[in-house]
């Protein structure tokens, strides 16, 4: 099984990176949809279910698939020989700040369910400062392969 890793690796590599800019859009773009939902948007309205609609589709046919492929590429990744050396702390930050930016994929997953059940009680502001966390941990990760800290 190393061999066949090895032998794909550039192309493993690709695809990873493919996935995470997938995913990163996403990320970004799923809570600065709440943001305008929350603040300008009637529930129960046409435009209510308008960015429902926006939501789920950006959440199950980009944003689910992409993470996965993250994963599976990343893992792919992890599992070829020679890629990562566990005894550096840069892979621990790097999966620490995956599983964190996995956990805010959820959030944003039942924040969606929120707005559906018409019981959405976040504000605005409150989804603009959860906006930032994909990026501190989006540095936190490129900082942890390029820098390998």
């Amino acid at each position: 099984m190393g061999d066949f890793l090895a032998n794909v690796y550039p192309w493993t590599k690709a695809l990873h990176i493919i996935s995470v800019v997938t995913w990163m859009a996403g990320i970004f773009y799923l809570p600065r949809l709440f943001v305008y939902h929350a603040e300008q948007v009637t529930s129960g309205s046409d435009t209510d279910v308008l960015f429902q609609t926006m939501e789920r589709k950006l959440l199950r046919l980009i944003m689910n698939p992409a993470m996965i492929a993250t994963w599976i590429f990343g893992l792919a990744l992890v599992f070829t020989p020679g890629i990562v050396s566990w005894g550096e702390v840069w892979p621990w930050t790097k999966a620490g700040a995956v599983l964190a930016m996995t956990w805010f994929h959820h959030w944003l997953g039942y924040r969606r369910k929120d707005f559906v059940a018409g019981t959405n009680t976040r504000t605005g502001r409150t989804y603009r400062m959860m906006n930032e966390v994909p990026t501190v941990l989006l540095v936190l990760i490129v900082f942890s392969v390029v820098l390998k800290f």
